[in-house]
Order: structure tokens, then sequence, then C-alpha cells
């Protein structure tokens, strides 16, 4: 396994960790949504989907297969994207309500960050010779 495989691995598991950690919080309605928790707002549970890619992506990274390597690439982009939507979904004002961001949420898009550019660095096996 290459050292890029490997720092994909930490990074997706980061990306797993950073969505039990709060996100945002509402100071004057005494709310903190975690990725798993969005008690009280119209957020849903995004980080749900979070760990789920991340998942995949981490079970990606150990085959060694050309089509794989392919979805990963795909998978690795949909996790980038997400995590995006989430920091701007919970970083944004609403109602003049501002909330204060935390760093996981930060964390989470950087780390999805580094496990894409990882899938793209990593070395894809041979086609198969015919």
């Amino acid at each position: 396994m290459s050292r890029t495989a490997l720092t994909g691995i930490l990074a997706a598991a980061l990306v797993i960790v950073c969505a039990f950690f709060p996100w945002a919080t509402i100071e004057s309605r005494n709310l903190v949504f975690t990725g798993v928790n969005g008690a009280g707002s119209n957020y849903g549970e995004p980080g749900k989907l979070s760990i789920i890619l991340s998942v995949l992506a981490i079970i990606l990274f150990f085959l060694r297969n050309r089509w794989l390597a392919i979805a990963n690439l795909f998978v690795s982009g949909f996790l980038v994207a997400w995590t995006f939507r989430n920091m701007m979904l919970y970083a944004r004002c609403e109602m003049g309500q501002c909330p204060t961001t935390g760093w996981a949420l930060y964390l989470s898009f950087i780390a999805a960050l580094v496990a894409f550019t990882c899938v793209l660095f990593t070395k894809m096996p041979p086609p198969p010779r015919r």
C-alpha cells in the first residue's frame, strides 16, 4: 500500500471523527449542532452521509483495481462536495442569528480535500493486457 493511500485512509477517518464534534453553536438558543445531531434545526443529519462516503472511500483505498480506483475518485469527489455544502450550510447567518462555527466543520472539509488529493496521486494499477 502506498503512502498516498494511507494518507487518504487517515483523512477519510478524520472526516468520520469530525462528524461527532460540534460544527456550529447558536448561543442565543443554547443549541449545539454536530454532524449526527441536528436537533432544533432543519439541517438534518448530514454527518451520516459523510460517514457513509468516508467508509466507502476507505474500502476503495484498500482494494487494488482500476475500476475501483475510478469509483474512489467519484466517491471522494462527492465527499468533498458534500463537506463543502455542510460548511456553507452551517456557517451561514439566518434571520439575524449567526452561529459560532466549530473547528470540526472546517477540519472535515480539509480532510475530505486531502482524501480527494490522495485519490488523484495514488498510483493506479496497470490496465490488463489483452
